[in-house]
C-alpha cells in the first residue's frame, strides 16, 4: 500500500476572469470526485486574485491516471485562455 498524495494547485486568474475560472473548476471538481482513489478534490481559498484547489490522491498511481484523465484535459482547455499564469501545483 502507497502513502496517500496531498497536492495544493493554485490558479491565478486574469483579471475579470475569476467567475469563468471559478466555473470551469466547479465543473472539473464534480467530475473528478468520481474518480477512483479521489479523497479530496475541492476549492479550498478563493479571492479575486487567486483559487487553491487542494487534492489528497490515495495512491501516486491513482494520482497519476488522473493527471492523464479527461478531466484534467478539458479542464486544461476550458482554463488556456483564462489564466494569468500557468498552475501551479505542489505537493504538500
Amino acid at each position: 500500500m502507497t502513502d496517500p498524495v496531498r497536492l495544493k494547485a493554485t490558479f491565478i486568474p486574469n483579471e475579470g476572469e475569476f467567475f469563468r475560472v471559478k466555473l470551469a473548476l466547479d465543473i472539473a471538481i464534480e467530475e473528478v470526485q468520481r474518480e477512483p482513489g479521489c479523497l479530496q478534490y475541492e476549492i479550498t481559498e478563493e479571492s479575486e486574485d487567486r483559487i487553491i484547489l487542494s487534492e489528497l490522491w490515495a495512491s501516486e498511481g491513482e494520482l497519476d491516471a488522473h493527471s492523464k484523465g479527461a478531466a484534467v484535459q478539458d479542464l486544461n482547455e476550458s482554463l488556456s485562455a483564462l489564466l494569468a499564469e500557468p498552475v501551479k501545483v505542489e505537493r504538500v
